[in-house]
């Protein structure tokens, strides 16, 4: 369900530091990275000629040695630098490069511009003459590579400290850092490659990757599979939207639940026009949507009652989430089983208007926290945090997502990973990687229609 672990810039150092202690000198380290970004480099550009940027640190040592190993293979390979190198390590590496190093702000640029200024832990924007003679260099460049982190990026929230070009290739080490995932970071870093260095890591949170479902088994029948009941709300077709996305998305029923007819949906989905609290006594309920297409009014909030009420599990998404929000998020932690609740960035500011600062991922671990649920916290970098402290990132997800009714969609395919069995966070993460490979199948200038249409195709890549 999730794929590479990602740790933090204190993590990172305490995971190397870590590895010294136990007997890995610092210059193995070195070593190790500078010919694993080598060998990456060399796999994505060829013997293209390069220029290796180096700074003063580590970042900086490991270019000298990615260097050292391009010319080793033969690559054309000059070397600038801001200055000398301040670390042993960084000045050891330096030694074994037997070429000249020019000074930065004189040295010309080349078909392939290695980053190796600054990478993991800056905390500040570059000098402004240094930035702009970066940027000069890699718009210069035919192919632009950047080691750890390209410099004038924050490791951990994914903030831009300086003006970053778009790079084609990153390599880091070991493990992801959240600004290789996280935006505006994200949309510099071109390929990402992770370098094994032999630093033992582990962390709760991890990027998402696609999740391995199960496929049905000769004694399976729809209630087994999973039974998804989407009360509907005054906009009949957001529900109508949810739960054709929850039908199509692998749920073995669906049971659209409105006042009147919603035309439109498929036929297999079970309408039952009347009160939309109707069945809710169901034990056979895997999971119970509501939101899409809810207004805020009294009937609304006697739905949300209801809901919560049922002891069913719960996703939680659009008008609900205003009702929730009214009544406080952290009554959600009476619930017997944990909700999940799927706001974009207004609707968590509503939601946990008194929360903590700090990255996306931070602020959803909190909110979680706060409310003992799951939170999908939507975006160009969608993050799923749980009650325990899991997390993970969805980093890459279809521009064309931004338009209406896709979160309707997203709510409706969660529902269907709930139903089927799914813990809350497994189930949130299945469910957002599926949308967002809809979305890639559905390609540019899709309508959440076209997204409801390709769920199919998306839960055959997980099979």
């Amino acid at each position: 369900m999730t794929g590479r672990i990602v740790l933090t810039a204190a993590e990172m150092r305490a995971a190397e530091e870590a590895a010294i202690t136990a007997g890995t000198p610092v210059g193995t380290l070195m070593e190790r990275a500078g010919i694993g970004a080598a060998e990456a480099i060399w796999r994505y550009a060829g013997p293209a000629p390069a220029l290796v940027l180096c700074g003063p640190g580590n970042n900086g040592g490991d270019g000298y040695v990615v260097a050292r190993e391009l010319a080793a293979r033969g690559v054309p390979v000059r070397v600038a630098a801001t200055g000398e190198p301040k670390s042993d390590a960084a000045r050891a590496a330096r030694a074994s490069w037997d070429g000249p190093v020019e000074d930065i702000a004189d040295t010309r640029s080349a078909p392939l511009l290695i980053d190796a200024l600054f990478g993991t832990g800056l905390g500040r924007p570059l000098d402004s003459a240094l930035s702009e003679r970066v940027c000069d260099l890699a718009g210069k460049a035919r192919i632009r590579a950047a080691i750890d982190l390209p410099s004038g990026v924050a490791t951990d929230d994914g903030a831009i400290l300086s003006p970053v070009p778009d790079f084609d290739l990153t390599v880091t080490f070991q493990t992801l850092k959240p600004s290789h995932l996280l935006q505006p970071a994200a949309r510099h870093m071109g390929r990402i490659v992770v370098a094994d260095i032999g630093i033992a890591a582990e962390s709760r949170l991890s990027e998402i990757v696609r999740p391995h479902l199960e496929t049905p088994g000769p004694d399976a029948n729809k209630f087994s599979r999973g039974l998804v009941t989407v009360i509907a709300g005054g906009m009949a077709g957001a529900s109508a939207l949810a739960a054709a996305a929850a039908m199509k998305a692998g749920a073995g029923a669906v049971r659209l639940q409105a006042r009147t007819f919603v035309a439109g949906v498929p036929a297999a989905i079970i309408q039952t026009p009347g009160d939309p609290l109707a069945r809710l006594d169901d034990s056979r309920i895997g999971a119970l949507l509501l939101g899409p297409g809810m207004i805020a009014d009294a009937e609304g909030r006697e739905l949300l009652e209801a809901v919560l009420a049922s002891g069913h599990p719960l996703v939680l998404d659009a008008g609900a989430l205003r009702l929730v929000a009214e009544r406080g998020a952290g009554d959600l932690k009476d619930l017997d089983r944990a909700a999940i609740l799927t706001p974009h960035e207004g609707e968590f500011g509503d939601l946990f208007p008194d929360g903590a600062g700090g990255s996306k991922v931070e602020r959803a671990r909190a909110a979680a926290s706060a409310s003992g649920a799951v939170i999908v916290y939507k975006g160009p970098d969608t993050v799923i945090a749980a009650p325990d402290g899991r997390a993970a990132i969805l980093a890459v997800g279809a521009h064309w997502l931004a338009s209406a009714g896709t979160g309707d969609v997203l709510a409706g395919t969660i529902a269907a990973c709930r139903a089927a069995g799914r813990d809350a966070f497994e189930a949130a993460c299945a469910g957002v990687w599926l949308h967002a490979r809809a979305a890639e199948l559905a390609g540019p200038a899709l309508i959440a229609d076209d997204l409801v249409t390709h769920l199919p195709a998306a839960l055959i890549d997980c099979l």
